[in-house]
């Protein structure tokens, strides 16, 4: 019988994924002694895929709609949806404004007319606030995590812009 390695259900899983990595799994023993579970690199992989897949597809939609909005704006017209509560930062180029300055930017109907994009600005920029929401727990790190209705949202608007992108060619 192959050796094992056992852990405890109180140990942060921060401080086991060596081992887990190791031996390619761990036995956790509970508070009473017995064998309450097993952790695999498989669950690491899932666990890492949970936590990480908000950050990758925020900072992949946050870089769609950076090419939505780049080189159809000068940087006065940037620098107009910036947040009045932020006086000194200077907008320069698209990449120094948030999610919410881009909403700002794009709620304006002569804003997104320059967009060329041909979809409802309304439903867009609805869309959008629901991402910067969503951005909002997730960089705040909310305890909480974001729900899987919320994970569905990232990956549906993450392929609504992909094919934005295919339709319009040059986004």
């Amino acid at each position: 019988m192959k050796e094992h390695y056992e852990v405890l259900s109180t140990d942060s899983l921060f401080r086991v994924i060596g081992h887990i990595i190791e031996h390619s799994y761990v036995l956790v023993r509970g508070d009473d002694k017995t064998i309450t579970g097993i952790v695999t690199t498989a669950d690491l992989s899932a666990q890492f895929q949970q936590l990480s897949e908000p950050f990758l597809l925020l900072s992949e939609i946050e870089n769609h709609v950076r090419l939505v909005i780049d080189g159809k704006f000068t940087a006065d017209e940037l620098a107009s949806a910036k947040d009045t509560a932020d006086p000194e930062r200077i907008i320069e180029s698209v990449a120094d404004l948030t999610l919410g300055e881009y909403i700002r930017l794009l709620e304006n109907p002569a804003n997104w007319e320059k967009t060329g994009l041909t979809v409802d600005r309304k439903v867009f920029v609805r869309e959008l606030d629901n991402v910067r929401r969503i951005r909002n727990d997730v960089m705040h790190f909310d305890p909480d995590g974001i729900t899987p209705e919320d994970h569905q949202l990232l990956r549906h608007f993450l392929q609504f812009m992909h094919e934005l992108r295919e339709i319009a060619g040059k986004l």
